[in-house]
């Protein structure tokens, strides 16, 4: 995983003063990191029934629906406000830095399906708790919940008691 770390870029004080972010676009850019994150997201789902694959704007959808892909699994976007064409339910949550909503077509995923979460970044863990709420409405069940950073100073792992949780990269 170290090797994954060094593709990974710091940026001090963004989006605002005393956040460190994590810029995945360095590792998302080098193809052999790139592959060995997905193979690693293949290899751990592969076989294991999963019907859908559910990823957060934006990021998210850079992981799922590749790893759907990979696995057979169909991928359903969860995206902001207004960006849905049909009927969508919805859920509002805080962030480390402010709130957002997340939307899910109505009609995206049947009761009793298997999903699989995935996302870029577990760091306060408003927004996959968030995603949990939601994947929970339509009655789901929710195999786990994919990461490829998990910051675990800020304890995000306390929002999803419950679940099961797998990152790849902790810092």
């Amino acid at each position: 995983m170290e090797k994954l770390k060094k593709l990974i870029r710091d940026i001090p004080d963004f989006p605002k003063e005393g956040i460190l972010f994590r810029d995945i676009t360095t590792l998302l850019k080098d193809r052999e990191g790139l592959k060995e994150v997905m193979d690693l997201f293949k290899e751990r789902y592969s076989g294991k029934g999963i019907d859908y694959v559910v990823g957060a704007e934006a990021r998210g959808f850079i992981f799922g629906a590749a790893v759907a892909y990979a696995i057979g699994a169909g991928f359903v976007p969860a995206r902001k406000p207004g960006k849905l064409p049909y009927k969508a339910e919805s859920i509002s949550y805080g962030l480390e830095y402010g709130s957002d909503t997340l939307e899910i077509h109505s009609d995206a995923i049947e009761k009793g399906k298997k999903v699989l979460i995935i996302d870029d970044l577990l760091a306060t863990g408003g927004t996959s708790k968030a995603m949990v709420e939601l994947i929970n409405k339509f009655g789901a069940e929710i195999v786990e919940l994919a990461f490829l950073i998990e910051l675990e100073g800020l304890e995000g792992r306390k929002q999803l008691e419950g679940n099961e949780v797998y990152s790849i990269i902790k810092y």
